[in-house]
């Protein structure tokens, strides 16, 4: 008995050598096999790229050459069709149908035609909404106080309260309070009607009305050289091209100089806003020297007998004193060429009191001629026009009140008060 079990092992031990000896062949055998005829054997699946070593069994298909169809007879060729003469192997394919004929070639990339800007005269009025912000701090707040029946001490104190905290600034708010106490004592502001006129003439003395606003962007005999200057994030480059839109709608043709040469971008958008309204503009490599830019741009202006070259700079913290210097470097460069007629500084009017210090460090720098307040129409602090004229003896010129392309107008005192006060009651 026990010698039939052990024969029992020793011939499932012998069959299972045999499995895996097999198995091992099986695997080492080749993924295709090819009979004694040179054809592959059916019994095995074929591999990646079988049929392309090996011929197939069935023969290849021919090619035949067909020509298109004829035209129908009854079916004229269209007036507007154009078919092109045949070449090469389609000459003898026969006719063409002209509803399958090929579109005619395409003319050569055309820029597109340059925009029309709105016209610059006017702007102001016609973006009076966008002031309702400040309207609602400076002049509703002031009228709702002035035409009280009892003006004590207590409302004079809110008057003061509320000019400061619309930017009017300390020096100007006590004159502008000390004019309308004045005026109260003697004519009085019985009615709303009576407060608005009074509170509109104080506040277009402040404003000033006398001063010389207009762009100097004409001089004869050579372009005019506009200088546009800033710290970082005021929209430098976006009011260079709003202004060279301001100038085009008034029939001037403008240059555009790409001296922002550290933002990637500036370049590019200078270029954008250019293109739209067919100014030129001359930049130079990535990172290279705005000086060099800028005189390149000046010597495009003079040899095309533009009327005015707008230089857009980098913007720069006021407390860098190498980067004003720098600035200070653009303006004597450029001015081989010629005087640089304009520097506008442009500020961001929801800074408030910061944009002063800002604006004095530029005055030190290069002589600024004008100021472009953007962001008007953001802020509920429209005094900041009386603070910074104030401070700077500089006339704000421009302002911006939108994010459109024709948001930027030019800055005109009376326009200006009657939109923060509001329609007269």
């Amino acid at each position: 008995m026990e010698l039939l079990i052990l024969i029992v092992v020793i011939a499932v031990v012998v069959l299972a050598t045999m499995g895996l000896v097999v198995g091992s062949a099986v695997r080492r055998r080749p993924r295709r096999a090819v009979g004694r005829d040179g054809r592959p054997d059916t019994e095995l699946s074929p591999g990646v790229g079988d049929d392309a070593e090996v011929p197939r069994d069935s023969a290849t298909r021919t090619i035949d050459d067909v020509g298109l169809p004829a035209a129908p007879e009854s079916a004229p060729p269209r007036a507007d069709a154009t078919v092109p003469q045949p070449t090469g192997d389609a000459a003898t394919a026969g006719p063409v149908d002209p509803d399958l004929a090929p579109a005619p070639p395409v003319p050569p990339q055309q820029r597109p035609p340059a925009e029309t800007p709105a016209p610059a005269a006017g702007r102001l009025v016609r973006l009076r909404l966008r002031l309702s912000r400040s309207q609602n701090a400076l002049g509703r707040g002031l009228l709702s106080l002035l035409s009280g029946d009892n003006l004590d001490e207590e409302t004079w104190e809110d008057v003061e309260a509320t000019l400061l905290v619309a930017d009017v600034g300390v020096a100007a708010t006590s004159e502008l309070v000390a004019a309308l106490r004045e005026r109260t004592k003697v004519l009085g502001a019985s009615t709303p009607a009576q407060a608005r006129a009074m509170l509109r003439d104080e506040l277009l003395a402040q404003v000033g009305t006398a001063t010389d606003r207009s762009l100097r962007t004409s001089v004869p005999d050579r372009p005019a050289v506009v200088l546009v200057v800033g710290v970082n994030g005021t929209g430098k480059t976006t009011t260079c091209g709003k202004v060279a839109r301001l100038l085009v709608a008034e029939g001037r043709t403008v240059v555009l100089g790409a001296a922002d040469t550290f933002r990637a971008a500036a370049a590019d958008q200078l270029q954008t806003w250019g293109e739209r309204v067919g100014a030129v503009t001359v930049r130079g490599a990535e990172g290279g020297d705005p000086a060099s830019v800028a005189f390149d741009a000046v010597k495009q202006g003079i040899d095309s007998g533009a009327d005015t070259v707008l230089i857009d700079t980098a913007g720069r913290l006021h407390t860098k004193t190498g980067l004003m210097d720098e600035l200070a470097k653009i303006k004597r460069v450029v001015g081989k060429h010629g005087p640089v007629d304009e520097v506008l500084l442009v500020l961001d009017a929801t800074t408030g009191q910061n944009a002063l210090v800002q604006a004095r460090v530029f005055t030190e720098a290069v002589d600024l001629s004008g100021v472009v307040l953007t962001k008007l129409d953001g802020t509920a602090k429209g005094g900041i026009v009386i603070a910074v004229q104030r401070e700077l003896g500089v006339p704000v010129k421009l302002i911006g009140l939108g994010e459109g392309p024709d948001d930027l107008a030019p800055f005109e005192p009376e326009a200006f008060v009657d939109a923060l006060l509001g329609e007269p009651v």
